[in-house]
């Protein structure tokens, strides 16, 4: 089984740093490492290609055609997705072999994001409220969990079959719950938790907006005009 890393970035250079450390002490190492420059104006690049990633460019502005562009570019069996501030703990890759190598395999196994920089009131928030709420609402929603975008894989098949309908062109979307409308099925897998930054909750305006795309993706994917859409393809 061969496995691509995929992580987009935008002017990031510190945190991708540590996320590519993170990768170079997996214990099942990555096949390849696919970091897609999505028109950074700091050292990015320069991080990527220096740790010994694979270096894509897409200027198209936001992480749907980012990450989207990262899918495309990868040459595994197994796509595994990480964001910049995602520091993947040593077995992160071996247990995502594990799920991948089963007859029975889901076309994703997702994580959740862990938050350590956080005190134990603000880890117990994001985890039970913030997390937990993700998957609580959206579960039912799809009819399995969502995945989180900074911790989850996927199978080569599966990108292939989703690829020409999730909403790349819509930086409004929520890259990963578009990307889960379009997959049959997922599974959680606390293997897979990641620790990320808690920039999240540190914007509020940034907050309201992760919101705001998360309603968007739901309605370009199950409202009516998509409705219309499907009935007519």
């Amino acid at each position: 089984m061969k496995i691509s890393a995929v992580i987009p970035v935008k002017d990031d250079a510190s945190q991708l740093e540590d996320c590519l450390r993170a990768l170079a002490r997996q214990t099942r190492p990555a096949d390849e490492v696919v970091v897609v420059d999505n028109g950074s104006d700091d050292r990015s690049a320069e991080v990527a290609r220096r740790a010994g990633a694979r270096c894509v460019r897409e200027e198209q502005p936001g992480i749907p055609a980012a990450a989207s562009t990262g899918y495309d570019a990868a040459t595994g069996d197994v796509i595994a997705r990480l964001d910049a501030d995602s520091e993947p703990p040593p077995d992160w890759l071996a247990h995502i072999e594990e799920v991948f190598a089963h007859p029975s395999a889901p076309d994703a196994a997702t994580g959740s994001g862990l938050f350590p920089s956080l005190g134990r009131a603000g880890r117990w928030a994001a985890q039970t409220l913030y997390m937990g709420g993700y998957f609580a609402v959206f579960t039912p929603v799809l009819g399995h969990p969502p995945v989180f975008g900074s911790a989850f894989a996927m199978t080569a098949g599966a990108w292939d079959a989703a690829r020409t309908r999730v909403h790349r062109d819509d930086p409004e979307v929520h890259d990963d719950l578009d990307l889960a409308f379009q997959l049959d099925s997922v599974r959680r897998d606390r293997r897979l938790d990641v620790p990320i930054s808690a920039r999240p909750f540190g914007d509020v305006v940034a907050f309201g907006r992760r919101i705001r795309r998360g309603a968007h993706t739901v309605l370009v994917n199950r409202g009516p005009r998509a409705v219309k859409e499907r009935r007519r393809a």
